[in-house]
């Protein structure tokens, strides 16, 4: 739908967790009118007679502008636009779901990140696979350091939107864009999807250290060494190297590695302070990714015969019942070499 000039005046957007909801409320600050789908019948029902998301954005009003529902037909059909923000997990599945009721020419983003299990592919792809219908260069993704309740109150924040037209880039550029909320464009999707998925796990030991309480000094060489493993896996899967020196990348990391916001960040200080995977996601509400995500990277890896050793080590603290602090000793005393060589 659009005004008699043309403009986009109707979003859909397929996830109401805490970062659909926040970006479906920044949309309809702007004048969209936004179609929000949700997983649960009573987060549809908060926004409608509460005009808040209590359960995944408490305390941040939600504009009349935006229209919950759990009928997924309604926010697909005839939207020029569809953001996509569900569990990586789940993206498959809801892509296909989807596919039975999106016009071929619909701009698809996904916020969501994450790899998935088995084929190793990123949201794009999945995407791509799963909605055959559209041309894979309409659809983009955003990503970069962006919480989702600073975002909802107005925090100034700087994100990055890429796709492989460029064009496709500016259009979801310009909608999303924000006094509060820049937006950069790209042209290196997978850049932009490896920075946000692999930062999650990186997060996850940067949680060891601080849970150990092992200083300041500790958590620099994580982050920065992370961010090598992340460039690694990136440059091996075409991305251009330069998206790492960005806001999805570097950007990312170190807000995922440094802010107590972040869901990764704490489980991997819950681990570090000796509790166990099993009792950290029984209390957990929502998802942090990087648990699962630690998996997918850690056989990707292996598939294209990279040597990760961060990410190696995490894999074993949540997976094969090793400790942060046998991780931490690995680490340190993995055989010397050279910073910048791609195979250290």
């Amino acid at each position: 739908m659009t005004d008699s000039n043309g403009n986009l005046k109707r979003i859909g957007v397929v996830g109401a967790g805490s970062w659909g909801t926040a970006l479906a409320n920044l949309l309809a600050g702007k004048g969209y009118n936004v179609n929000l789908w949700a997983y649960e019948p009573g987060v549809v029902q908060d926004i409608a007679e509460n005009g808040e998301n209590s359960l995944f954005l408490p305390g941040i009003p939600i504009e009349n502008s935006i229209f919950p529902t759990n009928d997924l037909g309604a926010v697909v059909k005839d939207n020029h636009m569809l953001l996509l923000v569900v569990p990586s997990h789940t993206m498959r599945e809801m892509s296909r779901r989807i596919s039975a009721f999106i016009n071929p020419g619909t701009i698809v983003i996904t916020a969501s990140k994450g790899i998935e299990d088995d084929s190793y592919l990123t949201m794009h792809g999945v995407i791509a696979q799963s909605i055959p219908s559209i041309n894979k260069d309409k659809i983009a993704v955003l990503s970069g350091p962006s919480f989702a309740e600073e975002v909802a109150r107005r925090v100034p924040t700087a994100i990055s939107v890429a796709a492989g037209d460029l064009d496709t880039a500016v259009r979801v550029q310009h909608v999303f864009a924000a006094d509060h909320f820049r937006v950069y464009v790209s042209d290196d999707p997978i850049g932009l999807e490896l920075g946000g998925a692999v930062k999650n796990v990186i997060a996850i030991a940067a949680g060891f250290v601080d849970g150990m309480n092992l200083g300041l000094n500790t958590r620099a060489a994580v982050i920065t060494r992370g961010l090598a493993e992340i460039r690694r896996l990136g440059v091996r899967m075409g991305a251009n190297p330069h998206t790492f020196a960005g806001l999805s990348g570097v950007g990312d990391l170190i807000l995922t590695c440094t802010g107590n916001l972040s869901r990764n960040y704490t489980v991997g200080k819950q681990l570090g302070q000796g509790m166990t995977i099993a009792e950290i996601q029984k209390k957990r509400l929502t998802v942090a990714e990087g648990v699962r995500n630690t998996r997918s990277i850690h056989h990707l890896a292996k598939s294209l015969g990279i040597e990760l050793p961060i990410i190696n080590e995490v894999y074993k603290a949540l997976y094969e019942n090793s400790t942060p602090a046998h991780a931490i000793e690995r680490l340190m005393t993995r055989p010397l070499g050279h910073e910048t060589s791609e195979l250290d």
